[in-house]
């Protein structure tokens, strides 16, 4: 039997590209998992497909990166296939494990697909960096102003209450504890 598997990575993507595609394949039952992004570690659909699996069925995807990320994940996943007598097709790189030709490309595009997601992390942390060096800020938003904090221990060096002066600035007492401390 022929098995299919989808994955979007987000909830608004759609997958009716790769379900058609694994319908045109002959694929009966496709598995998708909407919103679950391909390095992570729980893919609830995959699962279930992956369970399905029995000797001489067949798993097709649309794409290999929809299938894993990661060479490390990717391979586990086909030699696990492998060992159990099923067998691996993906559609866009016409990668069939059932010829040697397909097995050894599949090993070279699971590298580049890994040498991508590289590629593409160390352009992130360049641009996070680069936005930084512009004095852009990351992370959330302090709660209190400079001028609250000078306020507040304004408050507390005359005697008010930690939690008093907290209560006013509509924060929790430890949240003002640690801007003070952060201030200080």
């Amino acid at each position: 039997m022929k098995y299919g598997y989808a994955r979007v990575s987000t909830d608004d993507q759609d997958p009716a590209l790769q379900l058609a595609a694994l319908k045109k394949a002959g694929c009966r039952q496709p598995f998708t998992d909407h919103g679950v992004s391909g390095a992570a570690a729980t893919r609830p659909a995959l699962a279930r497909c992956l369970k399905a699996l029995q000797p001489g069925d067949t798993l097709i995807v649309w794409k290999l990166d929809r299938l894993g990320r990661s060479v490390r994940d990717l391979l586990n996943i086909l030699h696990d296939l492998q060992g159990r007598k099923v067998q691996f097709r993906s559609l866009t790189e016409a990668i069939d494990t059932a010829t040697p030709t397909g097995r050894a490309m599949l090993h070279m595009v699971a590298l580049l697909a890994e040498l991508e997601r590289g590629l593409i992390t160390e352009r992130t942390r360049a641009g996070v960096q680069a936005a930084r060096g512009r004095g852009v800020k990351f992370g959330r938003k302090p709660k209190l102003t400079p001028q609250q904090l000078r306020h507040a221990r304004r408050l507390i060096d005359q005697g008010e209450r930690a939690q008093s002066v907290a209560d006013s600035l509509r924060v929790g007492r430890s949240t003002l504890y640690r801007a003070l401390q952060r201030a200080a």
